[in-house]
């Protein structure tokens, strides 16, 4: 089954090469944007045009019409941003090329009304009648980054990564990308299902399942035509890997949004609350937590139980980030007797002996690193919460851009408070990688300054850096109660 559907969805995500049908010489139409995207992107496959005058647009020469296109040209993916009108005959002029997936950004269908819906089954069957995998209409553009392929009518064009995105909304899929882009946790595909009139979010997400290139599925939904298939469908995909669920529509305005964006049905959002619990989904309700779970998935091993230390040079965060705690499935860990007397060799004697560790700025130079280890290396501690890197390098940039920033004992002190934020981050990776064991790296900085030593040192680790303990947290805890799922059905299968 798996080798069928990367079979089925090779033309779409993995196309040798791509046509963009209706391609502008303005640069503010869909099809000179698509065109520039593309090669842009670094796509290596062939890329052809078409346009009904002709001519050359970014170097490309265009043809009036697919038929024009010579025969030896090797082409598995359209990408239409021509009007609803002719896209019947185009994709007949497709099929006849040997082109056997569609991407539609064409509008005036489902969610045009009447005549909109009967426009699209009329779509519909003749893809089918075809043989051609439609994806759309009314779509935003796909994703693929494993071949570089950027073909979107809107940017940006995301990092490399582990995380597979479908939304039925487009600016979904942008703003999943700019989160992506600016954490440096990378995307393997993207996809707008638009009206998902042929291909459903469940069908991308079946393929996000087996697709090696992908570690979790990240979906927005306003719409589920058929319930029980998506519950179904979804447990066989979250026996595979984790898959995280933004629904919109959750109240009457928004299920009224809904309607009007898409044409979709939003269905009563408690019903689905329960039915994404009982089927393993990671259920977010807020952009930047549907981000920052999807991030906690691609970047993080999962926990084998819910004990988690809390280490921090912060003490408020610390606080804060226990009260965050109580909301949730996780245990704040009492500190093991063997553990405090480790500890109270490394800290000074007011460092807090509590969970959360406070260093009560007794931290030497491996202070960090090595009360870290020995944090996550016991038995009795399943995670680690690290809060309040990046300060040192907070003072560096002040110390940097002040009146003497040129003084040869303020520049060696910026050098190391850099330098000391970097192994941090590095450290708490590697420990991570060498217990199996989740370590969160959090701290303001990642929104406030991206470009602090501390946080660009934890994107550089390959890890995402949260913006805060809490939301630290909140991630943890879906990595665990995912844990907990598969682990339940594991033993009952």
């Amino acid at each position: 089954m798996g080798k069928d559907l990367i079979e089925l969805f090779a033309p779409l995500f993995s196309p040798r090469g791509v046509l963009v049908a209706g391609v502008s010489s303005h640069p503010g139409k869909f099809g000179y944007v698509t065109l520039h995207n593309i090669l842009s992107s670094g796509y290596a496959g062939e890329v052809h045009g078409t346009n009904k005058e002709g001519g050359e647009v970014l170097g490309i020469s265009l043809f009036k019409s697919v038929v024009d296109i010579p025969a030896e040209a090797v082409i598995d993916l359209v990408f239409v941003c021509t009007p609803a009108a002719s896209n019947e005959q185009l994709l007949r002029d497709c099929a006849k090329r040997g082109i056997k997936a569609a991407f539609l950004t064409s509008a005036g269908y489902g969610e045009a009304g009447d005549e909109g819906e009967k426009a699209e089954r009329q779509l519909v069957d003749l893809a089918d009648e075809l043989e051609i995998l439609l994806a759309g209409p009314n779509g935003q553009g796909l994703v693929s980054t494993p071949i570089k392929l950027c073909a979107q009518i809107v940017a940006p064009n995301p990092p490399s990564g582990a995380i597979a995105i479908v939304s039925q909304s487009g600016n979904f899929v942008s703003s999943f990308e700019n989160f992506s882009l600016a954490a440096q946790v990378g995307v393997s595909r993207a996809i707008s299902a638009g009206n998902a009139a042929s291909l459903s979010v469940s069908d991308y997400l079946d393929y996000y399942s087996v697709d090696p290139e992908t570690r979790v599925s990240l979906a927005y939904v306003e719409g589920i035509p058929n319930g029980r298939d998506f519950y179904q469908r979804a447990r066989q995909v979250t026996a595979l890997k984790p898959l995280v669920v933004l629904k919109g529509g959750a109240t009457d305005n928004g299920q009224r949004a809904a309607q009007s964006h898409t044409g979709a049905l939003a269905q009563d959002d408690r019903i689905f609350r329960g039915m994404a619990r009982q089927a393993g989904i990671a259920q977010a309700f807020s952009v930047e937590e549907a981000f920052d779970v999807s991030a906690a998935f691609a970047t993080q091993p999962l926990p084998r139980g819910p004990r988690v230390m809390i280490l921090t040079v912060v003490g408020g965060w610390g606080v804060v980030t226990a009260d965050a705690m109580s909301d949730s499935d996780l245990v704040l860990a009492d500190i093991p007797k063997d553990l405090e007397k480790i500890i109270d060799k490394k800290l000074p004697a007011r460092w807090s002996r509590n969970n959360p560790i406070d260093c009560a700025g007794g931290e030497t130079r491996d202070t960090i690193p090595e009360i870290m280890a020995i944090i996550a290396d016991h038995p009795e501690v399943d995670a680690v919460l690290y809060l309040g890197i990046g300060i040192q390098s907070n003072q560096a940039k002040m110390f940097r851009t002040g009146p003497w920033g040129n003084d040869p004992d303020v520049t060696r002190i910026i050098a190391y408070h850099e330098r000391q934020d970097a192994r941090f981050a590095l450290a708490a990776a590697e420990i991570s990688d060498q217990t199996g064991k989740p370590i969160l790296v959090a701290t303001e900085l990642s929104l406030t300054d991206p470009t602090n030593a501390g946080v660009k040192a934890v994107k550089d680790s390959g890890r995402y850096c949260f913006p805060s303990g809490p939301r630290a947290v909140v991630a943890l805890n879906h990595l665990w109660r995912y844990s907990q799922y598969r682990k339940k059905s594991n033993q009952t299968k």
